[in-house]
């Protein structure tokens, strides 16, 4: 079967090559991979500037993905030949708060899935909705299962709340979308005239140019009528955290979900009236299986179809690797395989 694989931690060395197709042990299943979506996370583990207690090499790359059951190992029940799939991010993380324990993310503590075939547990791998196919499919295990953990388990987003989101990136593109299906205002900040108009035909109510508008949190709350947001979802952490905390309200909800541009977070308690304004800061890193599959189900009633940036095929990864790299997407960047 073909995977690609590194020898070496260097996005350029990504290579495409002939290994041996595995066959699924007890308790596991036998999914052929029909494509995989690339976060952030996925070039900082494959460029080796991030995390280096990685599998032995050669290491197979990529989080997120989605196929078909091909065949099953012994004591196999739930799961059947042909049943579509998406992977489970943290492998064993099933159901509840996150535990210590649960720490086996694909990628990191095991092998990645950008191959055409892959072995995986029974209990890491979640029925993928019914109404998307597998390259859009393939961008929900860590993106989209962040925004619905944030938005759903955690700020307990309702009806007529107010959500402000940064980018256009795949975690903020789908809590736009999992807002407006809730009932939610959303306003979304961007950078470009051509990425503005995107937001405003995915359902965004208000939309903030950062470039425009430097200190945009007070445009924030001109457009919310005096007041700051209830949520807000903070991708790029050092450069936007302040402005993300000037934004809420009080009792306001923030989640920290990226660090893009630094993971090193500067703040006041008194300037940001974190104490006084009863403020909740929120470590995310995507969510159970339990909230991943609910999630497919909400996609499945309210028909929301995950935006994908561009498609490329096996040989072109390291062009998706570099388009990733340079982050000016809209939506996910997903390999056919």
């Amino acid at each position: 079967m073909k995977a690609i694989q590194l020898e070496e931690f260097d996005i350029d060395k990504l290579q495409l090559k002939e290994v041996v197709k595995p066959s699924p042990k007890q308790g596991e299943v036998l999914v052929r991979i029909k494509a995989v979506s690339l976060n952030y996370l996925d070039f900082l583990l494959a460029s080796g500037n991030f995390y280096k207690d990685l599998p032995n090499l050669p290491y197979t790359p990529v989080s997120d993905g989605a196929g078909i059951i091909e065949a099953v190992g012994e004591g196999v029940s739930g799961w059947k030949v042909g049943d579509r799939v998406a992977v489970q991010y943290v492998q064993n993380w099933t159901k509840g708060n996150f535990q210590k324990e649960y720490n086996t993310r694909v990628a990191w503590q095991t092998q990645g899935v950008l191959a055409e075939y892959v072995c995986l547990p029974t209990y890491g791998i979640v029925k993928a909705p019914s109404n998307l196919s597998f390259e859009e499919v393939s961008t929900l295990p860590i993106a989209a299962v962040t925004a619905w953990h944030a938005l759903i388990n955690q700020a307990n987003l309702q009806i007529g709340q107010t959500v402000l989101t940064q980018g256009t990136g795949g975690v903020s593109i789908f809590a736009l979308q999992l807002a407006k299906a809730a009932g939610a205002k959303v306003i979304a900040t961007t950078s470009t005239k051509e990425k503005e108009l995107k937001l405003l035909e995915l359902g965004a109510d208000e939309v903030i140019n950062y470039k425009e508008h430097p200190e945009w949190h007070k445009e924030v709350l001109r457009l919310n009528g005096g007041q700051g947001v209830d949520i807000t979802l903070d991708i790029a952490g050092t450069k936007t955290i302040e402005q993300s905390l000037l934004s809420l309200k009080e009792n306001g909800f923030l989640a920290t979900a990226g660090f893009i541009s630094g993971s090193a977070l500067p703040i006041d308690i008194h300037k940001h009236s974190i104490n006084m304004s009863f403020i909740r800061i929120q470590g995310l890193a995507t969510g159970s299986a339990e909230s991943f599959s609910k999630m497919n189900r909400a996609i499945e009633i309210n028909n929301i179809h995950p935006v994908i940036d561009k498609v490329y095929n096996m040989d072109e990864v390291r062009d998706a690797y570099k388009r990733i790299e340079k982050g000016d997407m809209v939506g996910k960047i997903v390999i056919s395989i």
